[in-house]
C-alpha cells in the first residue's frame, strides 16, 4: 500500500471512536454541545482558505494544517473554545495574547465564548497564520 494512502486511511481511521461516533462529537459531547456551533462557523471560515487545509481531530483538540500545524481549536471550559495560532513575531493585544502554559505548539491564543467572535479579525489571524506555515 502506498505510504500516502496509509496515511490517509489512518487519518480517516482517527475520526471515528470504536464506540461509535468521531472525536469532534465526544470534544463537544456533555456540556459543551453549545460550543459546537462555534467550532462549525471556524472549520467553514477555515476550509476557505484552500484545498490543502486539513483538519485532524485529536482527543482533546482539533488540529488546522496545511504544510505545518497553523492553529488548534480546544473545547476549553463549558462555555469557552479556546484557539491556538502559530503567529511568531505578532504583538499579541486585547484579544490575541500569547499562548503560555495554554499549549507550546502555537504562539498565540483567543479566547472565544460566543459565535459571533468568529468574525473578520479572527479570521484575518487564522489567515495570516495558513498562509505562514
Amino acid at each position: 500500500m502506498p505510504t500516502w494512502l496509509l496515511l490517509k486511511s489512518r487519518e480517516a481511521n482517527e475520526w471515528q471512536l470504536p464506540s461509535g461516533g468521531s472525536l469532534i462529537d465526544q470534544q463537544y459531547s456533555g456540556g459543551k454541545v453549545d460550543l459546537r456551533t462555534i467550532f462549525d462557523a471556524i472549520i467553514e471560515a477555515v476550509k476557505g482558505f484552500g484545498v490543502d487545509v486539513g483538519i485532524a481531530p485529536k482527543k482533546a483538540y482539533v488540529s488546522l494544517r496545511c504544510s505545518k500545524q497553523f492553529a488548534i481549536v480546544q473545547p476549553s471550559t463549558k462555555k469557552r473554545i479556546d484557539i491556538g495560532v502559530n503567529l511568531k513575531g505578532f504583538d499579541s493585544n486585547d484579544r490575541l495574547v500569547p499562548s503560555g502554559s495554554f499549549n507550546t505548539m502555537v504562539t498565540h491564543r483567543v479566547r472565544i465564548t460566543d459565535k459571533n467572535q468568529v468574525n473578520a479579525e479572527l479570521i484575518k489571524w487564522l489567515k495570516q497564520a495558513y498562509e505562514t506555515a
